[in-house]
């Protein structure tokens, strides 16, 4: 057993308890993340960095606040420090059940419909619960941040065919993101972060990548990863979380976020999956054909089957 752990198990009672601890090696975290065996109970333990431990901290608090809003996430248990290792803790429950996107083939279309459509509902809540008042505007951190990604896109190497239009597209309705307020977003809601068990919803996991901005903008992994995967789910997804009336204006909103996405995911596969660039870029020319390069805000795969509700 690692150091950590056994560091870990000397200083809290819980651990002591367990009867068995097993590595999980899932996802793109840097944290190391165990699965706990407590009095018949599985436990979620992440241990990362000291340097991490205010975030951490937040994103404790937010579970907190995610219960008071009945969403189906992780309940905090534990939170610390360990210093001789400069290291910090978390300790959740569990959420059983298998990730979506492993499980999302093995489901009727409608079953994926319906697993969207609670999945747009536990979003909705998570929205709820509003920015601290220091949190600076979105518009500014939004429109910085694309920027920023957007010089480095340009000096990369890379080039997405008709790149100038998706520029000018976002250029020309940037404004329609001005008054936008600052909620929680999860900023990494996707199959891979939602369990089903029984062929249910069972939660929502890793907030570890939390912001605060447009409650919107946690829509662009629906372009970027659902949609491909299971467009029913990515329908009940968007029906859900506005109780089947999806107002008009959403369709600008998405499209401005889906367009910077665009630049965003070049980058950011250079940088962290250089192996996966060209599934990427492939990924990207489909969300491009979907809003037929933003001439189009709806995209061509979202219509609405009856039948599914």
């Amino acid at each position: 057993m690692s150091e950590i752990i056994q560091n870990l198990q000397e200083k809290i009672n819980l651990l002591q308890r367990a009867t068995r601890i097993e590595r999980l090696s899932k996802g793109f975290s840097p944290d190391k993340k165990y699965v706990v065996y407590v009095d018949d109970k599985k436990l979620l333990l992440r241990v990362g960095d000291i340097e991490g431990y205010e975030k951490k901290k937040t994103e404790f608090e937010i579970l907190n606040k995610m219960q008071q809003f009945n969403v189906q996430s992780p309940k905090p248990i534990d939170i610390g420090i360990i210093d001789e290792l400069n290291s910090c803790y978390n300790i959740y429950s569990y959420i059983d059940g298998v990730d979506a996107k492993e499980a999302i083939h093995t489901l009727t279309e409608r079953e994926q419909y319906k697993i969207g459509l609670e999945a747009g509902i536990q979003l909705s809540r998570m929205h709820l619960y509003e920015a601290p008042s220091k949190v600076k505007t979105w518009y500014d951190r939004a429109m910085e941040k694309h920027y920023r990604y957007l010089d480095v896109y340009k000096s990369c190497g890379i080039k997405i065919k008709n790149d100038e239009k998706i520029i000018d597209f976002i250029e020309k309705n940037k404004q329609h993101i001005k008054n936008r307020s600052n909620h929680f977003q999860h900023d990494d809601y996707h199959l891979e972060n939602i369990i089903v068990k029984d062929k249910q919803y069972a939660g929502v996991i890793d907030f570890n990548n939390f912001d605060w901005g447009d409650p919107l903008h946690d829509f662009v992994k629906v372009a970027l990863f659902q949609r491909e995967l299971s467009v029913p789910f990515s329908i009940g997804h968007i029906e859900g979380y506005f109780d089947n009336n999806v107002p008009d204006d959403f369709w600008l909103h998405y499209s401005i976020y889906v367009g910077m996405v665009i630049f965003s995911s070049v980058v950011w596969s250079l940088r962290f999956t250089p192996e996966q660039l060209d599934e990427m870029i492939t990924r990207l020319y489909v969300v491009l054909e979907d809003h037929k390069d933003f001439e189009i805000l709806k995209p061509t795969w979202y219509e609405p089957n009856l039948l599914l509700n």
